[in-house]
């Protein structure tokens, strides 16, 4: 834990990774409750929406993860790049990247398998903090040592790379090019060379080879943090319409590559890592328009209580049983909606609660930083 200066940070980033974290430590679930609870068209698709596709295609909450890593690659520039412009050295700033990369990965671990000592065959070893910290860690890297022409080199050079790797390779015994989730090269690799156990036995959505386009991901926030951060004519408004305008392009583009090469969120494929980084950009875009350029701030405070303590809440599920602690308080709140509503509540509840704890250690500026 660490006291935390917010002066320099730009308060929309804080809220739309809030934004982000929402859905994760508890937005989800009162959705799908309010669907089981209403069974309203409305509320099935938005549902829907909260739910990851089975393999190809695109849903609303298969954003919320490159969204993150996203708005780590953002945060770069002004962060690393103040130390570098304040003369710290790169190979310190590089040891304590990979240091940070490292500390997410084995968090990673110890959020998929708990404390617990199991055989090495039951470890999960991939995970979401993992490739957070490997794809940022590898981003920064890029971001310190290449020029930024060069650094487009690598974000072009990364998709397309990895395009062709799965279009001219598969699984033994599969056609070069197979995309399935058997035969697809990138699982085919993990399954031969990571240790332990895999998430969906034969592939893992947190891979090591999908954590290579994942790299993009956070360079283009790298890109749009730079631009940010850039001194030049452009006004806000006209940066956040160009980071608007940057989004559909990407989008685009996504879309297009799409027909040949599916949008996955499960490969990663650079296809989806477009599409995803278009959403991000315009969502970016929004939240920089509304809180930092119009100055609409109030409204944002929930969800930045939320963002400055995203790793605290995400970990924190294996170590508090909220659903149990909620339920010892708020119980006798649920069942004065009925049965029907009362797993609703709870939901609501249970958000109420982690936000309460959010804002307490916010209030006493304490945060978890890794």
């Amino acid at each position: 834990m660490s006291n935390s200066n917010t002066s320099q940070r730009l308060y929309s980033l804080d809220a739309l990774r809030g934004f982000d974290m929402f859905w994760i430590m508890g937005g989800e679930d009162f959705f799908h409750e309010l669907m089981k609870a209403t069974n309203h068209p409305a509320a099935i698709w938005l549902a829907t929406q909260l739910s990851h596709v089975a393999w190809n295609g695109f849903r609303f909450y298969d954003l919320i993860f490159p969204l993150f890593l996203f708005i780590s690659g953002v945060s770069t520039p002004y962060s690393v790049g103040r130390e570098i412009e304040n003369g710290t050295g790169k190979q310190s700033i590089l040891l304590r990247i990979i240091k940070r990369g490292l500390i997410l990965v084995l968090l990673g671990v110890i959020y998929n398998n708990g404390l617990q000592f199991k055989e090495l065959s039951q470890i999960r070893f991939p995970s979401v903090l993992g490739r957070i910290g490997l794809a940022y860690m590898f981003a920064c890297i890029i971001y310190i040592f290449a020029s930024q022409r060069w650094q487009y080199v690598w974000f072009v050079g990364i998709l397309i790379s990895y395009w062709l790797l799965l279009k001219f390779n598969a699984a033994p015994g599969f056609a070069a090019g197979d995309l399935t989730m058997a035969g697809n090269f990138a699982s085919w690799i993990d399954r031969t060379i990571l240790p332990g156990r895999l998430h969906l036995g034969i592939h893992d959505p947190e891979g090591l080879v999908s954590t290579i386009p994942a790299i993009c991901t956070g360079l283009l926030g790298v890109f749009a943090g730079n631009f940010l951060k850039s001194k030049s004519d452009k006004t806000p408004t006209q940066k956040a319409a160009s980071l608007a305008l940057a989004g559909l392009v990407c989008l685009i583009i996504g879309a297009a590559w799409d027909t040949f090469f599916p949008i996955n969120k499960n490969l990663w494929t650079s296809s989806f890592m477009l599409y995803a980084g278009g959403c991000s950009l315009l969502m970016l875009a929004i939240f920089y328009f509304i809180v930092d350029v119009m100055e609409f701030k109030r409204w944002a405070f929930f969800f930045t209580v939320i963002g400055m303590n995203s790793i605290l809440i995400y970990m924190s599920v294996k170590f508090i049983n909220w659903h149990y602690t909620t339920e010892g308080l708020f119980r006798w709140f649920g069942q004065i909606f009925g049965e029907n509503y009362y797993e609703l509540v709870m939901a609501a509840c249970i958000i109420l609660v982690k936000w309460l704890f959010l804002r307490f250690m916010y209030r006493h500026k304490l945060f978890l930083r890794v």
